[in-house]
């Protein structure tokens, strides 16, 4: 990794709201120094004395840019970049409370479900043929997974930001990783039950036929029959 002596330098801020300031310093400086997806960011005591604050207030910003997924901290190695952003960027962290499981999980789904199926329409009009590649890699794995243990779980995430990706357009993906983010641990193995939204598993490949296709209408009637299902689990899985 570079030292701060051969990028772009990072000045003492003044005292008043210290976290932000560090947060759109730490922001620029990234910016500025064209750190990609992957590099290390600068130890926490090279922060400390480039921007002459506390070890608190570093903590903080990269807590802050962790809950919105920009960073991730691995243990004994550093806090690496995994999305570039700049000053400029525009965050909108989520925040929901998930005390009651399965009134958060509805809710989340109202507002997957008018995401989800603008993707799929979007995906079907704007889809390249490396996209369709990328998305059939991706079901074909889900499938192969699912016939072999009956359920599938990061295949099914990874088929679904496939299409995210086919939007080209980038808050479709960085909002459902978010959403989903927040009940990572439910996801893992919902409600205990291995059968869970395995209704909803045809509905995958008619929902890739349908982007093959370019039929938005269908992309969308596709989507909705998926999440109808979800739903319907949830509901009965919960009681």
């Amino acid at each position: 990794m570079m030292s701060l002596d051969n990028r772009a330098a990072l000045l003492p801020l003044p005292t008043a709201d210290r976290a932000q300031q560090v947060i759109a310093a730490l922001a620029d400086y990234i910016a500025r120094s064209r750190l990609e997806p992957g590099d290390r960011l600068p130890a926490e005591r090279e922060l400390m004395q480039a921007l002459a604050v506390g070890r608190s207030t570093i903590r903080e910003v990269i807590r802050h840019f962790q809950a919105l997924g920009v960073v991730e901290a691995r243990k004994g190695s550093g806090t690496y970049l995994l999305r570039a952003i700049s000053g400029t960027t525009i965050h909108m962290p989520l925040s929901m409370e998930t005390a009651h499981l399965r009134d958060a999980l509805l809710q989340t789904l109202e507002v997957r479900r008018g995401i989800e199926a603008e993707a799929g329409m979007v995906a079907a009009l704007r889809r390249t043929e490396a996209d369709i590649v990328d998305i059939e890699q991706k079901l074909n794995e889900m499938e192969r997974v699912h016939l072999a243990k009956g359920t599938s779980g990061p295949e099914d995430l990874q088929f679904h930001l496939a299409i995210y990706d086919a939007t080209h357009n980038p808050l479709f993906k960085q909002l459902l990783e978010q959403m989903r983010g927040a009940f990572e641990r439910f996801w893992d193995r919902p409600f205990d039950r291995p059968d869970f939204a395995r209704r909803s598993f045809p509905f995958h490949r008619t929902l890739f036929n349908a982007i093959v296709a370019r039929d938005p209408e269908a992309a969308r009637a596709e989507t909705l029959k998926i999440l109808a299902i979800v739903e319907e689990d949830i509901k009965d899985m919960s009681q």
